[in-house]
């Protein structure tokens, strides 16, 4: 399980809204039993509220999806099957989301 890899929502009831979520913990704690991940949001359009730094877009099998770094959290690795795509080369629009979040925007 690689960090920046996406994998499938695993919860079927927010599939539709967030389809994907993608490990942003380190390859480093790969012995925890929980991932961190960040839900990427299906929409049409960032969020016209949103600061920039937190509506970046990256692209999942051509799909256009939003970070929503606001609603990162912790769930059992096992949830999560075969990913189905890597995002490392986008590490950077991550991490900056994140920050947004931490530090302010």
């Amino acid at each position: 399980m690689a960090q920046f890899d996406a994998y499938v929502n695993p919860n079927a009831a927010q599939r539709e809204a967030f389809p994907y979520l993608v490990v942003l913990q380190s390859d480093q704690l790969d012995h925890y039993s929980t991932r961190f991940v960040m839900p990427l949001v299906r929409l049409p359009r960032p969020p016209a509220d949103a600061p920039r730094r937190l509506a970046q877009t990256v692209r999942v099998g051509g799909e256009p999806c939003h970070l929503a770094a606001h609603l990162c959290a912790a769930l059992p690795a096992k949830l999560l099957r075969k990913p189905v795509a890597s995002l490392r080369g986008e590490a950077g629009v991550f991490r900056d989301a994140l920050d947004a979040v931490v530090s302010g925007v």
